[in-house]
């Protein structure tokens, strides 16, 4: 009788150690036991394997190693077929590669976006039960020669102008990883795969994969993924937390505003499957609204083969329309009055229980609740332009927000595929409250000499998609300079002619404001820190305008310019970043250093591989940052965001501890979470 050994994946279809040892044993058994003709490999729950325990990662190595399972498993005289169901990524698709043949369910993932039938990836491709084909298979195949069916052995058909290609290829990974080794050394990888022997490929694979494991960038993508996991762990002052409190079950949701941020939450939500009425007050923007809505939902059906979920949306003219929705998200214009009036408004109008939500990058979430009649169903839900894009989501927990209403904005905004995390109320929130200290110093780097382009050039060899002048322009400058309007830094006191360098007792550089008054926006006109072809285009390219605006200011004010160095550059802004990040944490604004640092990673365009402000901190050693931020506070006195944190030097004082301990170290007497 013919007998196919079965071999089940464990751990919900990751390998660790316990699983690599239960493989190995049990396959090792299988090819030795004259009764088993063949063995099919395959994962538990619907799931092949997902690939390697990242908590094993900072561990030292222990049971079988998985290169030498996966080549113990090919060289077997026994046909091994993998069974791939879900998934099957990183080390689980090594795993399947090693066996001889590969059957794959029809919804399965193998990682690798192309038609793995048609490249030989896998062999088969079933409608039905996985196991029992790869079952089939197996029974098919015994007898069969295994050499061919050994991958290894085999060698890698010749590539026309290879050096070309490879070239290519790295050029644009450099480009688009921005200091990120891991991309980098998988073009490495791959041009050894290609040029290589096998055996020599892998000893070049596994010298890249050394130097990449004991990297800081390895540390801090590790840091990542756990602190993505983490932040989603809230808690109140009053001991509601993730855990025991329950969220509600939102099915139907509006959304007021119809801007660029409103498109956005309109097009998460329905994607998420909530049932939408979006409102706006002039039926221009609501025919714009609707048009751009639409584009956005059937350009992502068509890209994934599916319908476009119209039927979830509809458009109103008036907040009577509102009357029976579950949640209510406010995204109109960024100032306070108006947002007022609008959830004044929204308490006569919706159901008493409605929750409702603003949309405010950085207004007082309780005094917008002060106006309605249920200050307990109100919170921030500030999330990040465009908002069907960008992963973060601010959930700002009023004073007076409930448990149940920060359960449920949490929920929702996972159940949106965002990053949600909690934050306390104050100006600015987070990621803007400690935004102000890293555009303030990039500004004061101009006054001082630098332009805008090398400021850029330098924090994007850091690791950031833009600079922070690129993305003034991107956003719009003029969106910053109501922002100062509003808050009385710019008012009818102010010399038109000469404005003053110094407001509300510190520094303060007019630049941005002067810009604005020129009509120089950023993209939307042409114009801003850069120059554009037209209005909306999208290359930036030095302004000489620009070096004689910063000339002339120079000269106007008296300001020697002096050259600045890119570690200057980088330290003032990211150091300043930091430093705010320490003085929200003594506030109890945040609660823990990762939840900070993911507000930059999924927010504003944080290098991954750098960890976040505060994770970038600690690796660059807590000492240091104190004594930079000394040295330049000194230089510049008037600049009240370089003078260090207290926490920062409290935690100096007591050694530097790491990252996981900091909390114990912060004494905030009115924290919000």
């Amino acid at each position: 009788m013919k007998c196919i050994g079965l071999v089940t994946l464990h751990k919900l279809g990751l390998y660790n150690s316990a699983v690599r040892k239960g493989i190995t044993e049990t396959v090792s058994r299988a090819l030795n036991d004259t009764q088993v003709k063949a063995v099919v490999l395959c994962g538990e729950n619907g799931q092949f394997c997902g690939g390697a325990d990242i908590k094993e990662f900072a561990k030292p190595m222990s049971g079988p190693a998985l290169v030498p399972m996966i080549h113990a498993i090919e060289a077997g005289e026994k046909p091994v077929v993998a069974a791939i169901e879900g998934i099957a990524l990183g080390g689980g698709l090594e795993l399947a590669l090693g066996c001889h043949y590969r059957v794959a369910h029809a919804k399965g993932i193998i990682n690798l976006y192309f038609e793995a039938l048609k490249l030989g990836i896998v062999d088969k491709v079933t409608d039905g039960n996985v196991v029992d084909a790869a079952m089939e298979m197996a029974l098919s195949v015994i007898g069969r020669p295994l050499s061919p069916r050994r991958l290894s052995t085999l060698s890698t058909p010749p590539l026309a102008n290879l050096d070309g290609v490879f070239e290519a290829a790295m050029a644009q990974v450099k480009r688009r990883s921005r200091g990120a080794m891991a991309p980098v050394a998988c073009v490495k990888a791959v041009r050894a795969a290609a040029e290589l022997p096998y055996s020599q490929g892998m000893k070049r694979e596994l010298e890249l994969m050394g130097t990449l494991m004991s990297s800081g960038q390895a540390k801090a993508l590790q840091y990542c993924f756990f602190a993505q996991r983490a932040v989603g762990k809230w808690s109140l002052p009053n001991g509601a937390q993730w855990n025991n409190s329950r969220p509600r079950d939102i099915r139907t949701a509006g959304v007021i505003g119809l801007g660029t941020m409103g498109r956005g939450i309109v097009v998460s939500l329905v994607k998420a499957g909530i049932s939408v009425v979006a409102v706006e007050m002039e039926e221009k923007q609501l025919d714009l609204g609707r048009k751009e809505v639409t584009g956005i939902l059937e350009r992502d059906a068509k890209r994934r083969g599916v319908t476009a979920p119209l039927h979830l949306i509809s458009f109103a003219l008036s907040l009577q329309s509102l009357r029976g929705v579950d949640l209510v998200i406010e995204a109109v214009f960024e100032d306070m009055e108006l947002k007022k009036r609008v959830f004044a408004d929204l308490s006569r109008v919706c159901n008493q229980n409605t929750m409702l939500c603003t949309n405010t990058s950085g207004l007082d979430v309780d005094q917008i609740a002060s106006v309605t009649d249920r200050p307990p169903l109100v919170v921030g839900m500030h999330f990040f332009a465009p908002a069907h894009v960008m992963k973060l989501l601010e959930v700002v927990c009023g004073p007076r927000s409930s448990a149940e209403a920060v359960a449920t904005a949490m929920s929702l905004g996972k159940r949106m595929g965002k990053v949600s995390v909690a934050v306390g109320n104050c100006p600015g929130f987070v990621g803007n409250r400690m935004l102000k200290s890293y555009m303030d110093e990039s500004v004061f780097l101009l006054e001082e000499g630098a332009s805008p382009e090398q400021v850029d050039q330098a924090l994007e060899e850091f690791g950031f998609a833009l600079g922070i002048f690129k993305v003034g322009d991107l956003s719009g400058l003029d969106v910053g300079w109501r922002v100062r309007k509003s808050s009385g830094l710019i008012g009818p006191d102010v010399n038109p002619t000469f404005p003053s360098r110094v407001r509300q007792g510190r520094r303060y550089c007019p630049l941005p404001d002067l810009l604005c008054e020129q009509g120089r926006w950023g993209q939307k006109t042409g114009r801003g820190w850069y120059l554009y072809d037209s209005a909306g285009g999208r290359v930036a390219r030095p302004d000489p305008e620009i070096q004689r605006f910063l000339q002339d200011y120079r000269l106007r004010y008296g300001i020697p310019s002096r050259r600045i160095s890119e570690q200057e550059v980088v330290e003032r802004c990211v150091f300043a970043l930091a430093n705010e990040g320490f003085r929200v944490l003594e506030d109890g604004m945040a609660a823990g250093p990762e939840d900070i640092d993911m507000v930059y990673v999924f927010g504003y365009g944080w290098p991954r591989h750098r960890g976040g402000p505060m994770f970038h901190a600690a690796q660059v050693g807590l000492p240091r940052v104190l004594q930079r931020l000394e040295f330049y506070y000194r230089e510049n006195p008037d600049i009240p965001h370089l003078q260090p944190s207290t926490l920062l030097r409290r935690l100096v004082g007591a050694g530097s501890p790491p990252i996981q301990q900091w909390k114990q170290y912060i004494r905030s007497t009115h924290s919000q979470l």
